[in-house]
């Protein structure tokens, strides 16, 4: 971190860049671990549960269900929950349907924009093979 209050480097971006990278690829194989012993046609809440089983003893700290207030125009008017939220940078939804629809991206982009994050992971596990199910969000705004 720059303790002077001044921008950030490239070199420190890309370091945490490189972080970041390698959360992704961890929470990946952790859900690609799942979708192999699970497979598709469970719930949502099930995929969840196990995911959590797979991170906990890669000591990937994650929390679960976490609260996101919908602010409008300075006023907390609703709220969200996101599935997983990962080393607090990392959002994961997750989903049990057969195709990710533009209002998942929708969904997550929203997420990542209330709670000021600019990378999350859209997951659907009701597939034949995970990597079809695999949409990587990010937050341009």
């Amino acid at each position: 971190m720059n303790h002077r209050g001044t921008e950030g480097t490239e070199e420190e971006e890309i370091e945490l860049d490189a972080e970041l990278r390698g959360l992704t690829r961890q929470v990946l194989g952790a859900a690609i671990e799942v979708h192999r012993v699970l497979g598709p046609g469970f719930l949502e809440s099930v995929y969840e549960e196990a995911l959590g089983v797979e991170l906990s003893p890669r000591r990937i700290p994650f929390r679960r269900q976490v609260v996101v207030g919908v602010d409008y125009k300075g006023r907390v008017v609703g709220e969200g929950r996101v599935d997983m939220l990962v080393a607090d940078r990392l959002l994961v939804e997750l989903k049990a349907v057969e195709h990710l629809a533009a209002i998942h991206v929708a969904q997550l982009l929203s997420y990542l924009k209330a709670m000021r994050l600019r990378h999350g992971l859209l997951v659907t596990f009701n597939v034949p093979a995970l990597r079809l199910g695999i949409k990587r969000v990010v937050n341009d705004a």
